[in-house]
C-alpha cells in the first residue's frame, strides 16, 4: 500500500495536500528498464483458483489430523459446540478481515500490516515467522504419510497383524478385554516408524529413512510452488478436491464395521460437563485458527494476488464453511474407526490410548486393515493425506517467499538471479530445521513445537493482528476499503466481532494457558522452557517492531506515537507546498523529509519514492524534475526545523530506483 497524494485547490487558491491509503499497483516494466525492477504483480489465472487454493490451505491435515485428536482429547461431542460457536464469531469475521487487507494492499502480510499499523508492523513479521516455524515441522507429517504410503505396497500390510519383529506381547488385532493391550497399528507407528524413545531427555539417533523421505517431501513442495501462483493454481484443482472422494468412501466403509455406531455417538452426543473445562474452549479457538489459517499470513498472501474487485465475502464463506464441513466429515470417519478399535480392544471409546498427533496414523490404518483390497485403500488414503499436507504446506512456504520478495525484491534477484533459486533456498533451510523431528526423539520435539506454535503463539499473534487492524487502523477505514473494492461496507455483525467479541475471546484464551503434554507424558520444566523459546521466536517480533518504529522517528514519545497513527499522515503535510513524500516500506511509516537525500544515502534499500500529482508528473519525467528542483521545506509538524542541506533533484531518485 502506498501513500497516494492528491493536490486540490482550496477556497483561498492555495494548494492543499490530501493523503489517503490506496492499494499500491506494481509498476509495469517498460522497454529498456532494468531487470531488477519489480514486475507487475501476478494474479490468479481464474478466480476459482484462489477459492480452491484457499480451501486447500484451510482444508488440510488440520481437518483430518488435528481436529480429531483435539476433539477426542476434549470429550468428543462436547468439542463440537464451542468449535461451531468459534467458527461463527472468530473464524468467519477474522478471515474476512485478513482477505480484505491482503486484497486491498496487494502485498504479503509484512508490508500489508506495516501499512495498516506502523507501530505493530511486527505482527506481519511474526506471521511470517510462525508460518516458517510451522512449515518446518508440518512437513514431518507429510513425511510420515509418505512412509505409510510406501509401506502400503506390502502384502500383508505391516500393521495388519502382530507377527512382526517390532511387536510386543501386548499386541492384538482381535477383540480383547485387556486395557493393557495395543493394536498392531499403534505398535507400527510407535516402534517401527518412530522408534520412539521414553521421553525428551533421551534423544536417540537420526532415523535415516525418515530423513530421506523428509528430503523427498521438500522436493515435492518445491516443484509444486517454484513458479508461484501460476503453478500452484493448477495443482490445487486436484489436491483440493481428491480428498473428499476418499473421505466419503472411507465413511461408507467404516459405518459398516462392528462398534462404529458407538464411536459416532461419542462424536455427536455432548457430555455437557466437559463444556465447563476451559481447555475445551481454548482448543476450539486454536483449532479454528489452525484449520482456517488465520494469523499465519497464508491466506493474506494468497489474496494479494486477487483481482482488486474480487468478491471477498463469497470467498470467506466458501473457505470457512467448507473447511468446517470437512472437519466434521473427517470426524465421522475417524470416530467410526474409534468405535471399531474399542470393539477390538473391548474397552470404551473414551479409554482408547490414541491421544496425540499420531492419532490419524493409528486409527485410520486400523480401520481399513480389514477392508477388502486393503492395500488399495491404504495407498489411496495416504495419498489423500499427502494431498492435504501439500495444500497447507504450499500456503505456509508461499508466505515466506511472498513476504521476502515484497520486501527485498532487488536484493533477492541480485543474489539468487531467479525466483526459482530463492524458493529452493527457502525449502533447503526449512528442511534443515525439520531434522530434529525425524530423530527417535522426534515425536516429542514435534509435539513441543506444535503446542507452542500452533496454540500459544497463534493466540498472541491473532490478538495483536486484531488490535492493529480493527482498533488502531480502525473498523471504519477497513469498511471503507471493503466498500471501494466490493461496493458495500461490513455489516454490524462483522464490526461487533472485530471490535469486541474477537479481542475478548483471544485475551481469555491467552490467560488460560496449559503446558504441553504428549498423551500421558508431561514435559519437564526445561522442556517447557524450550517450548517458550520456540513461541518467542515468532512473538518477539511484535515488541521489537514497535521499539524499532519508535526509535527511528523524531520527537518525544507522544510525538513518535502520533506519527504512527493513520490519521496523522493527513495532518502533517497539509501546510507543505510540495513535500517530498516517500514510503519507508521497511517501517510502513508515511513521512515527509526535507533531508531526504541524506536519509536515502543512510539506508537506500528500505526506501521507495512516491511522486505527488503535480501537473500529472511522472516520477522520472522532465516536469517531475522541475517540480522538486531547489526544494527547501521546514518540517515543523515533526518537531524539528531541519532544512535541506543540499538540493535533492528527482534525477537522483530515478537513478536510485533503477
Amino acid at each position: 500500500m502506498s501513500s497516494h497524494t492528491k493536490w486540490k485547490q482550496s477556497g483561498n487558491g492555495n494548494q492543499e495536500l490530501s493523503m489517503e491509503f490506496r492499494p499500491r499497483r506494481a509498476t509495469m516494466l517498460t522497454q529498456g528498464a532494468d531487470t531488477d525492477q519489480e514486475p507487475t504483480r501476478p494474479t490468479w489465472s481464474r478466480q476459482i483458483e484462489f477459492t480452491l487454493a484457499g480451501i486447500g490451505c484451510a482444508v488440510g491435515l488440520g481437518n483430518v489430523w488435528r481436529f480429531p485428536y483435539l476433539c477426542y482429547r476434549s470429550g468428543g461431542g462436547a468439542f463440537l459446540v464451542p468449535y461451531l460457536l468459534m467458527l461463527v464469531v472468530l473464524g468467519i469475521p477474522l478471515l474476512y478481515m485478513e482477505l480484505t487487507v491482503g486484497q486491498y494492499t496487494r502485498r504479503g502480510p509484512v508490508l500489508a500490516l506495516a501499512t495498516v499499523c506502523p507501530l505493530l508492523k511486527g505482527v506481519g513479521i511474526a506471521s511470517v515467522a510462525i508460518s516458517f516455524i510451522m512449515c518446518t515441522y508440518y512437513n514431518v507429517v507429510i513425511t510420515w504419510a509418505l512412509y505409510y504410503l510406501f509401506s502400503s505396497f506390502r502384502a500383508p500390510l505391516p500393521w495388519q497383524n502382530c507377527n512382526n519383529t517390532w511387536n510386543t506381547p501386548n499386541c492384538t488385532n482381535h477383540a480383547t478385554n485387556s486395557s493393557y493391550s495395543s493394536t498392531a497399528s499403534q505398535e507400527f507407528f510407535k516402534y517401527k516408524m518412530l522408534e520412539q524413545t521414553s521421553g525428551v531427555e533421551d534423544t536417540g539417533v537420526l532415523r535415516w529413512d525418515l530423513f530421506l523421505i523428509l528430503i523427498l517431501a521438500w522436493i515435492l513442495i518445491y516443484f509444486c510452488i517454484f513458479k508461484g501462483v501460476k503453478s500452484t493454481g493448477k495443482v490445487v484443482y486436484f489436491t483440493a478436491l481428491f480428498p473428499y472422494v476418499i473421505l466419503i468412501a472411507l465413511l461408507i466403509n467404516n459405518a459398516q464395521l462392528p462398534g462404529a455406531l458407538e464411536g459416532i455417538k461419542f462424536f455427536i452426543v455432548p457430555v455437557w460437563d466437559e463444556l465447563l473445562s476451559v481447555e475445551v474452549w481454548v482448543n476450539a479457538a486454536a483449532q479454528i485458527f489452525n484449520s482456517i489459517g488465520i494469523g499465519f499470513g497464508s491466506l493474506m498472501a494468497m489474496s494479494s494476488y486477487n483481482d482488486f474487485n474480487n468478491n471477498i465475502l463469497k470467498d470467506t464463506l466458501s473457505i470457512s464453511i467448507i473447511n468446517s464441513i470437512t472437519s466434521i466429515l473427517a470426524g465421522f470417519v475417524i470416530f467410526s474407526a474409534f468405535g471399531y478399535m474399542s470393539y477390538l480392544q473391548g474397552i470404551p471409546v473414551s479409554d482408547l490410548a490414541v491421544d496425540g498427533p499420531g492419532l490419524v496414523f493409528v486409527v485410520y490404518p486400523q480401520a481399513f486393515a480389514n477392508m477388502p483390497v486393503a492395500q488399495l485403500w491404504a495407498v489411496l488414503f495416504f495419498f489423500m493425506l499427502l494431498c492435504l499436507g501439500l495444500d497447507s504446506e504450499f500456503a505456509m512456504v508461499e508466505v515466506m517467499v511472498t513476504s521476502l520478495m515484497d520486501q527485498f525484491y532487488k536484493d533477492v534477484i541480485h543474489i539468487f538471479k531467479k525466483k526459482e533459486l530463492f524458493v529452493l533456498a527457502v525449502c533447503f533451510v526449512a528442511c534443515l530445521f525439520g531434522i530434529p523431528c525425524v530423530m527417535q526423539v522426534g515425536i516429542y520435539v514435534f509435539q513441543l513445537m506444535d503446542h507452542y506454535t500452533a496454540i500459544v503463539s497463534i493466540m498472541f499473534l491473532a490478538f495483536f493482528e486484531v488490535m492493529a487492524t480493527c482498533w488502531i487502523y480502525g473498523v471504519k477505514r477497513l469498511s471503507a476499503n471493503l466498500e471501494e473494492m466490493n461496493g458495500h461496507k461490513a455489516n454490524i455483525f462483522f464490526r461487533l466481532c472485530w471490535l469486541i467479541v474477537a479481542p475478548v475471546i483471544l485475551i481469555f484464551s491467552i490467560i488460560q494457558f496449559k503446558p504441553a503434554r504428549y498423551g500421558e507424558y508431561v514435559f519437564p520444566p526445561w522442556g517447557q522452557g524450550v517450548g517458550w523459546i520456540i513461541a518467542l521466536a515468532s512473538i518477539i517480533w511484535i515488541p521489537l517492531g514497535a521499539i524499532h518504529t519508535l526509535w527511528v522517528l523524531p520527537g518525544s514519545i507522544m510525538e513518535k506515537y502520533s506519527l504512527t497513527h493513520p490519521n496523522h499522515s493527513i495532518k502533517v503535510f497539509q501546510s507543505l507546498s510540495w513535500p517530498q513524500v516517500y514510503t519507508i516500506t521497511h517501517l510502513g511509516v508515511q513521512a515527509a523529509s526535507a533531508n531526504i537525500c541524506e536519509r536515502m544515502d543512510h539506508s537506500q534499500e528500505h526506501h521507495e519514492f512516491q511522486c505527488g500529482t503535480v501537473t500529472g508528473c511522472h516520477p522520472c519525467s522532465e516536469s517531475g524534475l522541475k517540480a522538486v528542483s531547489g526544494l527547501t521545506t521546514k518540517w515543523k509538524q515533526l518537531g524539528t526545523t531541519a532544512t535541506s542541506s543540499r538540493q535533492c533533484k528527482l534525477t537522483e531518485w530515478c537513478q536510485w530506483m533503477r
